[in-house]
Formats: structure tokens, C-alpha cells, sequence
């Protein structure tokens, strides 16, 4: 191994290191149990460096948030930090707190550390601030522009004052809050000591090096590919169904992926801003590509996305976009496996939602919120089954354990299980997805957003669909209320709820091709 490909394995395990103690010294269960967080290290100009296998979503938008945050603000001096949270900024949604750290190495800057971790309520009406009915990013919860939370080392108690009256679960936002400060000071220092080894000509070599390799190695890869052109259509499920189309062209010089035809944003939370819709793309081209490649600024280089402004993929602010982050990205990561079917082999698709569940309220005189994603099935491939009970394409994260949901909160689960047959048929069938139920134990506010309710996730080469998601709810009184995929509603003391994820597609017909 050569000295670039030392320095580069490093700076990927200096990524996945600030990503250990960003989890371990957070306070919510999301970031904690869920790792609900991403990290990645960027040279002077915003590129991507190394980026630890966290969360998809996070990941691609990286590349577009950090560039446009420099853009934002003043040069950093050493010892300081930024955090903000606006999506159309950052590149995600609200809950997704980014916090950026500029690295100096004898009084020079050579990069930044930057993270994101989504925090469990960041103000808004909702629990969760996930609002189903949102229709601007105001009624979703509290905007965060770049601001220095450190100031030459010194933490900046006006915004923290700040975050303290707007974020609901104060206690626990400014605990997740610390924890991404001191995982980018363990990124800097961590750096610091990669120069003292190396040296600074020998890293900054090694990263573009290490930038170049990536874009070359992608290159090559999709080179391997059949070029040609392949279009193709999915749907969000809101009233009326959503067109989310795609055109995607694969030739020597990468990939180019154009959404025009794509319906226009929409006064609903449900619109994906530009980092989302990269990030989606991204993911799945990063996914098709077998070998193990850097997944760094060299890779994204090669993939160009072309979503028209003021569309579902492209919103113009204030736009509401919390759901476009968790449903929409799901979407348009299956929008785009579906195109890049008319060229290439790729899997059926997964469930397709991420399944998101809030809930809030008053319990032991303080107020609580609890978030959570449920997976479901993914589609079967060209050669072997899907996979049953996991997280599907944007996200990456794991489950609450019910023990510390049930210690945290006031829900008690009656069921978590594998919904058997839910995936769908074929020589190879997709995985199944999850039935999860609980039972709250106090008044609580409930919102989901969910998607594959209607429009089942579709099958390949004959393969039949995966059975759609559902929601029902038992009163206390028993009476059964089937629910649509967006809703908010007030949960009384004993009533329960039933989420049932959907299965992947299946793949080519059960008696053959």
C-alpha cells in the first residue's frame, strides 16, 4: 500500500472515529441507539475527502452543503464552529443539525470536519417537528442559519440560549449538541496528528490523489455499463399522486441525470431540496458499483444531476421540506434504480419508505419526543432474494431497542415481527417487511409519514409487487381506524398502534425468466 492510500485509509478511520464518539456521547436514543449521524472530512474548498458509512441521505448531501455553507459565512478562524440547520443550506431538513469546524495546522487552513445528526425535535408544532400539514419550513420547526456556536474556542451561549427556548427537548438537543461539538474537535485533533506523521505536502497530496483515484476508479466502473439513455416514472402518494420523472444518461464521461417532467413543489412537506435529490442519485449509483471505490468528492464528481428549480426535487424556499428528506429521497432513489433497469441489472424495488414515527407529549411534568424509522423489505436481486426487516436505500440506521424506548418513554410494544409474505413473488422473492405495534401509556400526539401505501413496490422481469403499508389503530374502546399514510392524530391512554412496513418487489416470473 502507498503512502496516499495509508493517508487516505486514515482519514476515513479519523470519520468513522468522530462518528464512534459523536454516538456514544449523545444523549438522544436516536443518535445514540439509532446512529442517526453522519461525518466526513473536506480539503480547503468544501470537497469531500473521506465520509464514514453512516447515513445515505447525509452522505451525498455533504457535498453540496459544506460548499454552500463557506459560501455563507466569513472565513473561520481557528477555533471556530458553525452549526445551522436550513435545509436549503445544509441540504437536508430541520432536524438535521450540522455542525462545521474549520482545521488549522500552524496557523494554516488545510480543511474542515463536519457532521450531521438528526435531533429528535427542533421546535414547530409537532412532535418530531415532522408536520404532515406543514407548507413552509416555519410551520416545521426552528431555522438555524450559519452561526458560530464556537468563537475561537468558546462556546457561544447566545444561540445556545437560543436553541434552549426553541427546541422542545432542550435538555436532550443541547446533550446531542455537545456531542457533535467534541466529535469534530476529536476530527481536528485526530488531523493535527496525521499532519505531524505525514506531513502537510504529504496529506494535501495524498487527499487529491486519493479525490483523483476515486473519480478515475468510478469511471471506470461505469464504463463497464451499457451506455445509452434510460427514462422511467414513480409517484408520491399525497391527495392526488405526484410525478417524480427521470431521465438518466450513462456515457464514458459518468452519469447525467435529469428530472424535468418532474411536477412542481407542492404546499406540503414533501418537496426534496437539491441536496436530497443529489444524495438519492448518488446513493444508488455508489450502490451499483461493486467495487470498493473512495466515496469521496471524486466519486461525486462524475454523477451531474439536473433538477429544475421550483419542482418536487428542487424547491425554492420557504418550501416545506421534512418529509422530501424521508420519503421523497426514497423516491427518487427508486426513481432512479427504475431508469438505470433499461440499461443495466438492478434490484426490485424495497419497500420504499422510511416510515417515520413521532410522537410527543406531557409525561412526568416535562414534555418528551420520540422519533423513529421503521424498515421493511428490500426487492429481490437478479440473482437471490430480497432481504426481510431492515433499513431500506436513504437511511442506514438501526432500530430503538424496545427496552429503552419502553424505559424513556410512556409506549409499551405489543408486537415486532417479520410480516410474512408481504414480499413479493417471483424465482426471487423480495424481503418481507415489519409489522411493529405499541400501546401508549399517556395522552400522546402521533404523526407518520409514510409512503407505499397506494403504489406498491414494483417488481422486475415479471417478479410481482410487494404488499403495500398500513397503519391501523385500536381505540381503547376497540373501535379500529384504518389510516392513510400522512396523518396527526391524539392517542388516548390504551390505545394502540399497528404499522405494517412494505415487502420488496419480487424478481422475474416464479416458473423462470
Amino acid at each position: 500500500m502507498t503512502s496516499w492510500e495509508i493517508i487516505h485509509k486514515a482519514s476515513e478511520f479519523i470519520a468513522e472515529e468522530m462518528g464512534v464518539m459523536l454516538k456514544r456521547s449523545a444523549m438522544s436514543p436516536n443518535i445514540r441507539e439509532r446512529m442517526d449521524h453522519s461525518c466526513a472530512i473536506t480539503d480547503a474548498q468544501g470537497n469531500i475527502v473521506a465520509q464514514a458509512e453512516h447515513i445515505p441521505v447525509h452522505l451525498g448531501s455533504f457535498s453540496i452543503g459544506v460548499k454552500n455553507t463557506l459560501r455563507e459565512v466569513e472565513e473561520l478562524e481557528e477555533g471556530d464552529m458553525i452549526v445551522l440547520n436550513d435545509p436549503y443550506i445544509s441540504g437536508t431538513h430541520l432536524n438535521d443539525v450540522m455542525v462545521l469546524a474549520p482545521i488549522y495546522y500552524n496557523h494554516k487552513l488545510i480543511g474542515y470536519v463536519v457532521n450531521k445528526a438528526h435531533h429528535v425535535d427542533v421546535g414547530g408544532p409537532s412532535p418530531g417537528s415532522l408536520n404532515p400539514y406543514a407548507t413552509t419550513i416555519y410551520e416545521e420547526g426552528f431555522v438555524i442559519p450559519p452561526i458560530k456556536i464556537l468563537k475561537k474556542g468558546k462556546v457561544n451561549e447566545e444561540i445556545i440560549s437560543v436553541i434552549k427556548e426553541n427546541f422542545k427537548v432542550p435538555e436532550v438537543s443541547i446533550g446531542d449538541l455537545n456531542a457533535q461539538i467534541s466529535a469534530n474537535l476529536n476530527g481536528i485533533s485526530r488531523v493535527r496528528q496525521l499532519l505531524d506523521k505525514y506531513g502537510y505536502d504529504k496529506v494535501i497530496e495524498a487527499w487529491r490523489t486519493s479525490m483523483e483515484y476515486g473519480r478515475k476508479l468510478a469511471i471506470s466502473e461505469i464504463s463497464k455499463w451499457n451506455n445509452g439513455v434510460g427514462e422511467d416514472e414513480d409517484y408520491l402518494e399525497l391527495d392526488e399522486l405526484k410525478k417524480i420523472r427521470l431521465r438518466i444518461e450513462v456515457n464514458d464521461k459518468g452519469i447525467q441525470a435529469d428530472f424535468t417532467g418532474t411536477d412542481p413543489q407542492i404546499e406540503a412537506p414533501f418537496n426534496a431540496v437539491y441536496g436530497v435529490t443529489f444524495s438519492a442519485v448518488s446513493f444508488v449509483i455508489r450502490s451499483l458499483i461493486g467495487k470498493d471505490i473512495p466515496t469521496n468528492e471524486g466519486f461525486y464528481s462524475v454523477i451531474q444531476v439536473k433538477a429544475p428549480e421550483g419542482t418536487i426535487v428542487n424547491p425554492i424556499k420557504p418550501s416545506a421540506v421534512g418529509g422530501g428528506n424521508v420519503e421523497t429521497s426514497q423516491r427518487i432513489a427508486d426513481v432512479t434504480f427504475k431508469a438505470l433497469s433499461h440499461l443495466i441489472l438492478v434490484p426490485a424495488a424495497g419497500s420504499g419508505t422510511m416510515m417515520n414515527v413521532m410522537m410527543g407529549g406531557i409525561y412526568k411534568g416535562k414534555y418528551w419526543a420520540y422519533y423513529e424509522t421503521i424498515g421493511g423489505g428490500t426487492g429481490a436481486r437478479p440473482n437471490k432474494d430480497g432481504v426481510s426487516a431492515v433499513q431500506v436505500n436513504m437511511t442506514n440506521t438501526l432500530n430503538t431497542p424496545i427496552e429503552i424506548a419502553e424505559r424513556q418513554y410512556p409506549i409499551m410494544f405489543t408486537m415486532y415481527r417479520i410480516r410474512e409474505g408481504s414480499g413479493g413473488k417471483g424465482k426471487f422473492r423480495g424481503g418481507d417487511g415489519i409489522i411493529r405495534a405499541f400501546r401508549v401509556l399517556e395522552r400522546t400526539r402521533l404523526s407518520i409519514m409514510g409512503e407505499r401505501f397506494k403504489i406498491a413496490p414494483w417488481g422486475l422481469k415479471g417478479g410481482g409487487d410487494g404488499k403495500p403499508a398500513k397503519v391501523t389503530i385500536i381505540r381503547s374502546n376497540s373501535k379500529r381506524e384504518e389510516m392513510p399514510s400522512k396523518f396527526s392524530t391524539v392517542l388516548n391512554k390504551g390505545d394502540e398502534v399497528i404499522i405494517e412496513t412494505p415487502g420488496g418487489g419480487g424478481y422475474y416470473k416464479e416458473d423462470g425468466i
